[in-house]
Parts: C-alpha cells; structure tokens; sequence
C-alpha cells in the first residue's frame, strides 16, 4: 500500500508541474489547478507512503502538530495568493518553483502531522489531526470563496488560455477560486471527518480487543 501511494504521489506531481510548464503562466486556474493536485493530492499519497517510516520525521516532532502545520499551511497558501506574491510567481520561473516546494512542503508537512506515526503516535495524534485539517478546509472555503466572488479580478489584465481556452482575468480568477473550493476544502474535510470518525470508534475499538 505504501508503495503504491508512492507511485502514485509521484506519477500525480509530475503530471502536475508537467501541466504547470506547458499552461499559461499568467492563468490563475492552471495555478490553481496544480496548486490542488500538489496539496490535496500529491502530499496526502506521499503522507501514506512515508507514514511509520524512518523518512516520517514530521509525526515524530513535538513541535510540528497538527495544528501548528495547519498554520504553515494557512501562512503558505494566503501568502503565495497574495497579488506581489502571485506576479512574482507569474514572472519569474525561479519564484515559481519556490511557489511550487514550499506548496508541496507545506503540505506533506500537514498530512503526516495528522495521519503520520504508528500505533500509539496515531492515536495521540488523532483529534489534533481533525481538528488541523476542518481549520485547514474552513481556510481554503474563505479563500476559494474571496477569489469567486471579488468583484474585480486581482491578478492580471486581459485575457489568458486555460489549456487553450481563452478566458478573461475575472473569469480565469472565478474557475480558480471554484476549483479551490470544490477540490481543496472537499479534500480536507473528508480527511477531518474521517479522522473523527476513527476517534470516535476508538473506544468502541479497544474494548472489542479487550473482549
């Protein structure tokens, strides 16, 4: 299992950055789109591969918890989405590579807070993994959200090609944050809830054991 999700995670990035290099640098939802594959896709498959692995240093940090890698994720994601932020990435690959690390850092970074360990380091780690993920998905809805809904577009002017589709600023801007909200805060949500189902199954769990 965790050498398929490997395979996987790693077949999904490059697909990713692959899209990233051959769509329009100045369309938000071509960003968007790979932003969400790296964050909601890529970093979870990767998190299940290297979880309870000697590479899984993150779930065995005291410091980095859930929610302390919520918050990187939070920092990550505004601040990159930021307008100076997002036409630095627009126009320099260098910064857009940067984009792109510290995306898939921050994320990897918050699922193997959450769903890394084995045994007892899971179950420790268990409500604070529901509780950094509904933060996480409750940020991404308010983002995806804003960018939806602004009444003007805040990146760029004109007209852009989303894989050949020509679109205006406010239109690219509207599928972004849409995307956003359809992938990234459906993601972490079924993520929260499925860890909360877990610790609320716990108990039930342990005493089966002991029966």
């Amino acid at each position: 299992m965790r050498r398929i999700s490997l395979i996987l995670g790693f077949i999904l990035l490059n697909i990713a950055w692959t899209l990233l290099v051959l769509g329009d640098p100045a369309s938000f939802s071509v960003h968007m789109i790979v932003h969400m594959a790296v964050v909601a896709g890529v970093a979870p498959l990767l998190a299940i591969g290297i979880s309870g692995t000697r590479y899984d240093i993150v779930s065995k940090s005291r410091i980095v918890t859930p929610l302390v890698a919520s918050m990187i994720e939070l920092v990550t994601v505004w601040g990159w989405h930021l307008p100076a932020l997002r036409a630095l990435a627009e126009s320099a690959p260098a910064f857009r590579v940067l984009e792109q690390v510290s995306f898939l850092a921050a994320g990897l970074v918050l699922w193997l807070s959450c769903f890394g360990g084995t045994g007892a380091e899971q179950d420790q780690r268990r409500l604070g993994g529901t509780l950094g993920l509904l933060f996480t998905s409750m940020h991404m809805t308010l983002l995806g959200a804003l960018l939806s809904l602004a009444p003007r577009p805040l990146y760029g002017e004109g007209f852009v090609t989303c894989f050949g589709v020509p679109l205006s600023a406010g239109q690219d801007q509207q599928i972004g944050g849409v995307v956003m909200l359809m992938v990234g805060a459906a993601v972490y949500l079924a993520g929260g809830v499925m860890l909360l189902a877990r610790t609320l199954n716990a108990p039930v769990a342990v005493k089966a054991r002991e029966g």
